[in-house]
């Protein structure tokens, strides 16, 4: 099964907390933990992990905190996961640096690859904002299964 792991989904409500307060808005630890009801230490680690990644900002000082580094619009859910997970690889022949023992044999690395391909693609379109904002529109996306398919969009 795909899934990412809890702390990916702590971090995002964390984001989803910064992001709906003014852009300026700074947030200290105890702040974001007291609102998104996450443990102070998890909220500590996961505050520095996006920081270093570029998805928000500290300031240090009496006055200091976090606040996102970029407008909500601009992060991407993909930003998102690779900073808590690394890159989206649904397998290991699909990752940037794979070693597969196999790959000469294997018949279906090529479709794999497409699949991760198209997921990262989906995660890249949708940002922090929408992921934000319920009602938000989502642009339809098509969804294929090989060349002669007949095409359906979909809607998130």
């Amino acid at each position: 099964m795909l899934r990412m792991s809890r702390l990916t989904d702590y971090a995002t409500v964390i984001l989803a907390y910064m992001a709906r307060d003014d852009d300026d808005a700074l947030h200290t630890t105890s702040d974001v933990a007291k609102h998104t009801h996450l443990a102070t230490t998890t909220v500590s680690k996961l505050l520095k992990t996006m920081t270093r990644a570029g998805l928000i900002a500290s300031y240090r000082g009496s006055n200091g905190g976090y606040r996102l580094a970029r407008p909500a619009r601009e992060i991407s859910a993909a930003e998102i996961i690779d900073a808590l997970e690394g890159p989206v690889s649904i397998t290991e022949c699909s990752a940037e640096s794979h070693r597969c023992d196999l790959a000469e044999v294997c018949g279906v690395g090529n479709a794999w690859q497409r699949i991760n391909v198209a997921i990262r693609a989906g995660l890249d379109e949708i940002s922090l904002e929408q992921l934000v904002r319920p009602g938000t529109h989502l642009a339809p996306f098509e969804l294929s299964d090989g060349p002669n398919e007949s095409k359906q969009a979909h809607q998130l």
